[in-house]
């Protein structure tokens, strides 16, 4: 069995930071693709920022300049660094890992989320 246990979330200020971190846990001998989503109340789930196992990455275009996207593989932890943060990027913000397991078998994981809160 794999978790991922997103943290740190919370209200934060429009121009402030937050540092998301996912870590993932259990029968674990890789992590491929990793991405952080977030879905906003009313709004279909969105892809915000991407990381391969080798370290490309890619982000949505409303966040590109603001958030970036890092991995530790050896802790199997991803982070995302979000600055200058701004009302519209409110949302609860979800982890979604494709993980080689001890089974031999890829599967897809999705943590429980975290919320962002971008307001004055």
């Amino acid at each position: 069995q794999v978790r991922l246990v997103e943290s740190g979330g919370g209200l934060v200020q429009p121009g402030g930071s937050l540092r998301l971190s996912c870590a993932a846990s259990g029968s674990i001998l890789s992590i491929n693709d990793v991405g952080w989503y977030r879905q906003a109340p009313g709004k279909q789930r969105e892809l915000v920022a991407g990381i391969t196992i080798g370290g490309s990455t890619n982000y949505a275009d409303s966040v590109k300049g603001r958030f970036t996207i890092s991995r530790d593989n050896a802790k199997n932890t991803v982070a995302l660094q979000m600055n200058s943060l701004k009302p519209e990027d409110t949302a609860v913000y979800y982890c979604n890992a494709e993980v080689y397991t001890a089974s031999f078998r890829y599967y897809n994981y999705w943590g429980q989320g975290t919320q962002v809160t971008v307001s004055s």
